[in-house]
């Protein structure tokens, strides 16, 4: 027992093992529960149960901050705070491409909370190495800190001024790849990923239709499109993860705050996928925010480290200003067409 005890209690990353432990129990049981009891069977997700499921990940992501402030402290608790609404909000933008993901691959609807559902374990693996990385860099050089303001601003200047770019995934060098070096059925196959079909009469041709050809094994285009979900969620930390870095350096408050985040708006993803467009001008509240984040990191030397509280107002206000005059702007465009059945 005194053993356990001492084990519970060795330091990883600043904080005790039990800490740990204790955040990834709650996201496994809450993963566990969304797919084998509410979502154990595939079907097509409404509105109101995208809702309701948000909302019960959401309420989960607020109960562990208020532990977090309750037993680790008020600045460590508007840390959580100020990084979770900043990583749900930067991950709007993913929402619209991973519409864009599925319509490309023609993924039906009952299985795209599957293709999401599994690639919440590889955003929890991919966000701890890039966190572990994160860390380890500005512990060891504080001038990373910089680099890291430098580009929030950079990347919020970009947002302003740049015109967005469709993403192209018909000419996208993985997708190439991937049909190179992978058997790619031209249809999906249930909800599975992989299945086992005749071999082709000749490479990169579809299934032989010979009687008793070999089988072997094929990817799906739901495979296709978890592959670039995750490649995608990659591209978005790069924003993201800097971004809760010049809120605080605590590896537990960057990677909790990040993780509830998602999980919260991979459930609001069927909602909010129809109604994407009454957002569009919150990016440039957004691109306001990581300036201000941003150019905080070099306003440090000449007016001292900005309270907690008032990083945390700052970026609610910004945002909460972005999502209203989008609703306003926005009142009367018609919804979006859903894009696959």
């Amino acid at each position: 027992m005194e053993v356990l005890m001492a084990l519970m209690s060795v330091d990883v990353l600043g904080k005790p093992m039990w800490l740990w432990l204790l955040f990834l129990g709650i996201v496994v049981a809450l993963l566990v529960f969304d797919l084998g009891v509410l979502h154990r069977d595939d079907h097509v997700i409404e509105v109101k149960e995208s809702l309701w499921l948000s909302a019960g990940y959401i309420g989960m992501g607020l109960a562990f901050g208020t532990w977090v402030w309750w037993y680790l402290g008020p600045e460590s608790g508007m840390a959580y705070a100020t990084g979770f609404m900043i990583e749900k909000t930067l991950a709007m933008d993913n929402v619209f491409v991973i519409a864009m993901i599925f319509s490309f691959f023609a993924v039906p609807l009952q299985y795209q909370h599957r293709v999401l559902f599994w690639g919440i374990l590889g955003v929890i693996v991919l966000r701890a190495i890039m966190i572990g990385l994160g860390t380890a860099l500005v512990t060891q050089f504080s001038w990373v800190l910089y680099v890291f303001g430098a580009f929030l601003v950079a990347t919020g200047l970009k947002m302003l001024f740049v015109i967005h770019q469709q993403f192209d995934i018909a000419n996208n060098p993985l997708l190439r790849f991937l049909q190179r070096h992978l058997r790619v059925s031209d249809k999906p196959h249930g909800n599975r990923f992989w299945v086992r079909l005749p071999a082709p009469e000749k490479p990169g041709g579809p299934p032989s239709a010979t009687r008793g050809a070999p089988l072997v094994w094929w990817a799906t285009p739901l495979f296709l499109a978890l592959v670039f979900i995750e490649v995608v969620d990659l591209v978005f930390a790069v924003d993201s993860v800097p971004a809760i870095f010049a809120i605080t350096q605590d590896p537990f408050i960057v990677y909790t705050s990040n993780i509830f985040a998602i999980l919260g708006l991979r459930a609001l993803y069927f909602a909010l996928a129809a109604l994407i467009h009454r957002f569009k001008y919150l990016k440039y509240a957004l691109a306001v925010v990581l300036i201000f984040i941003g150019a905080k990191i070099f306003a440090v030397n000449l007016l001292g480290k900005m309270p907690a509280w008032i990083s945390l107002s700052v970026t609610f206000g910004l945002l909460l200003g972005g999502v209203l005059y989008s609703l306003y702007r926005t009142r009367s465009d018609a919804p979006m067409t859903e894009a696959t059945r």
